[in-house]
């Protein structure tokens, strides 16, 4: 199928393209990398009117690291180049790691950071390490800019804090724990698929006792928004990450988990699986802090 009828804009500025999502008269989308948006279109599934095209807006197109040390990116930053950034993958690993376990090469050069967070596929894999990662989303539009919280930005599946007349124009990454550990793990049924269920964790040891600190630990394929618990967090701190802290977090996991059956995988398999990379991604993330 071939998509209906639109017409495409590119403005230069975001008060330009605030202003063009706000058109009550005309459905307007944003594209940037249109990895998910295209597919839409041409599967009819979307039907939007105007195209926003924010590709050549200069400032969204940044990608840095503040005076504060926290990690920037902007909305027009593809997914390859944050992959291969020094600063990247030496502070926030596991951000690097997530997008490099999306699709192909093909997608993750052409799709952005930020158009994958605004898109929320909830088996996707930058959602759920923007929530491990304790993530900031800066959106701009007619009633002026507003930060959200990761925790608070994933609404449900397909659907985020950002409304129709709202610009996703910043994700901020706050800096890791200097003893901090990684790992992302998830479970697919053929390379480049999204993931059947997957986790991202960051432990931090505490180098006086040798146990851990602190705990996150979110899983991706398990609800309908990134699925953090605390109670799996509460059962690794103090800890030394052994054989039986492992067996005690994996447990509250099958506990506490309740992902839907789909035509992909039953609940329980799900259920399953978490807790099998759970203990891995544990077991990774310790050996790395």
């Amino acid at each position: 199928m071939k998509p209906t009828s639109f017409d495409y804009t590119a403005p230069s500025t975001v008060g330009e393209a605030v202003a063009l999502l706000g058109d009550e008269e005309r459905e307007a989308k944003v594209v940037a990398g249109g990895q998910s948006l295209i597919p839409m279109l041409n599967m009819r599934l979307a039907r939007p009117e105007l195209l926003v095209d924010i590709t050549r807006i200069p400032e969204l197109g940044r990608l840095h690291v503040d005076g504060s040390g926290k990690l920037r990116i902007g909305a027009a930053v593809r997914q390859a180049r944050a992959a291969a950034d020094g600063a990247v993958r030496e502070g926030w690993p596991l951000l690097a790691a997530a997008i490099g376990r999306i699709g192909h090469p093909q997608i993750r050069h052409r799709g952005t950071v930020c158009g994958s967070l605004a898109h929320h596929d909830p088996a996707a894999e930058l959602p759920t390490a923007a929530v491990c990662l304790d993530a900031r989303f800066v959106i701009t539009g007619p009633r002026g800019t507003r930060t959200v919280g990761a925790e608070d930005f994933f609404v449900a599946t397909f659907s985020t804090a950002v409304e129709a007349d709202e610009l996703l124009t910043e994700a901020v990454f706050p800096p890791l724990p200097a003893h901090h550990g990684w790992a992302f793990e998830e479970l697919t049924r053929r390379h480049g698929d999204f993931a059947t269920v997957g986790v991202a964790v960051v432990l931090e040891r505490d180098t006086a006792t040798d146990t851990v600190r602190s705990a996150r630990v979110v899983f991706c394929g398990a609800g309908p928004v990134p699925v953090r618990l605390p109670a799996v967090e509460d059962a690794l701190v103090g800890t030394d990450v052994g054989e039986h802290a492992l067996a005690a977090a994996a447990r509250v996991a099958l506990a506490r988990l309740a992902p839907a059956d789909d035509v992909h995988a039953t609940a329980e398999y799900r259920r399953e699986g978490a807790a099998h990379l759970l203990v891995r991604a544990c077991t990774t993330a310790w050996e790395r802090c």
